[in-house]
């Protein structure tokens, strides 16, 4: 297994938002979060051989990062055309021989029903923006039905609210760590070139429909 350095260093090549959204929280997960989420989820045994599918994926990285690891196929899943056009090229640049999949569609509404073991990652929107608090609790949502084991960045703080969430679907939080997260200016609103916020990773297993449907079978 590469080491997590040197997948951070693949993912340098990665080119960020063009015309980031506001609205969306377009903002694009630094090489070294997802080599680190990435290498915690391939020592968990949650990349090789599986589908990986990265919700909201903006222009790739957490996808693609996935990508060099030896998933059986990865799919990206982001609701802004132009992004996706980003992350084909991104693929291109970063040079993986997994399957990548890119599906333009609503995250929280994914048009995706597997069947395999599958691993969900995210950098879903923290709710930051006014009327858009707990944007996350789609991701999750969608993450609960589709997934075997999810890994998803949020703001710090928000261990209550992943816990109890996890409870109410049929999951469970696994691992829980802190992570900086260097945020770049993009927007008006921003007063320093680079910010860099606090954030948690969250690892939860799912007991999605496959497993809900064997156990109704059993009884």
């Amino acid at each position: 297994m590469a080491s997590k350095r040197s997948l951070a260093t693949k993912l340098g090549v990665v080119v960020g938002f063009e015309r980031p959204d506001a609205s969306l929280e377009q903002y694009p997960t630094p090489p070294e979060l997802a080599a680190h989420v990435v290498h915690l989820a391939d020592l968990q045994g949650d990349i090789e051989g599986r589908t990986v599918v990265d919700l909201g994926t903006g222009t790739g990285m957490l996808g693609l990062a996935a990508a060099l690891r030896g998933p059986a196929r990865v799919i990206g899943v982001e609701i802004d055309a132009g992004p996706i056009e980003t992350a084909r090229g991104n693929e291109r640049r970063v040079g993986t021989n997994a399957p990548v999949h890119w599906i333009r569609a609503d995250a929280t509404r994914a048009p995706l029903c597997p069947t395999e073991q599958t691993t969900v990652l995210m950098n879903p929107p923290f709710g930051a923006q006014h009327g858009h608090r707990h944007a996350d609790r789609g991701f999750l949502e969608t993450a609960s039905k589709i997934a075997d084991v999810s890994y998803s960045v949020h703001n710090a703080g928000s261990e209550a609210f992943l816990r109890s969430f996890a409870s109410d679907h049929d999951g469970e939080v696994t691992h829980a760590f802190a992570a900086e997260f260097d945020l770049d200016a993009q927007f008006e609103h921003h007063d320093a070139e680079t910010e860099t916020i606090d954030t948690e990773v969250y690892r939860i297993e799912w007991s999605g429909p496959r497993d809900r449907s064997r156990s109704t079978d059993a009884t």
